[in-house]
């Protein structure tokens, strides 16, 4: 939690593969931003933008994907809740909204300085012919004091319950903390 006041602000960039059959293929990049604004010590409001492409075009011709939530404290440093809901942006996207309750769970490794963080999550589509899916997160948070900024890395893999094979994400970021 970023306490009540605070704002973190978190740029990023991803890419993404899919695995169907033994194959795996490249299938997109992201580059977005994670705010949270802390409306309380246990509670933050967090909304995230990105921008993705396929693999082989070109950035510009990507879609923009938007998102917000609360995010409740379950437990001071270890668990939290948060639900976000969000949408594809653009011409081909009306029908692309999204449902996401996701556990983060956080593993302090050394004391303010590596954190170790689970975050599997359920994604429910609300669209005429989408499946859901379940995903679920590796990261970590490395810096020289955490409660001012960290350098995160994160593996993760979603499944659709509706196709064999999956997609595996790779993630590096850099987060900030603006006190009040």
């Amino acid at each position: 939690m970023v306490g009540k006041g605070n704002v973190e602000v978190t740029p990023y960039y991803t890419t993404v593969s899919g695995t169907s059959e033994g194959e795996q293929e490249g299938l997109q990049n992201q580059i977005g931003l994670n705010t949270a604004i802390g409306l309380s010590n246990k509670t933050d409001l967090r909304l995230r933008v990105e921008n993705i492409w396929l693999k082989g075009s070109e950035f510009t011709e990507g879609l923009v994907v938007v998102g917000a939530g609360p995010k409740f404290r379950l437990k001071e440093n270890i668990m939290a809740l948060y639900l976000p809901v969000g949408r594809a942006l653009g011409e081909s996207t009306s029908d692309s909204w999204e449902f996401q309750p996701t556990m983060l769970l956080t593993f302090p490794a050394v004391k303010n300085v590596l954190d170790i963080n689970l975050t599997p999550k359920y994604i429910f589509t609300f669209c005429e012919d989408c499946d859901d899916f379940v995903a679920a997160n590796l990261g970590i948070a490395l810096s020289k004091d955490l409660s001012k900024w960290a350098f995160r890395a994160e593996y993760g893999l979603l499944y659709d319950l509706n196709e064999t094979g999956h997609n595996a994400q790779f993630s590096l970021g850099f987060s900030t903390l603006l006190r009040k």
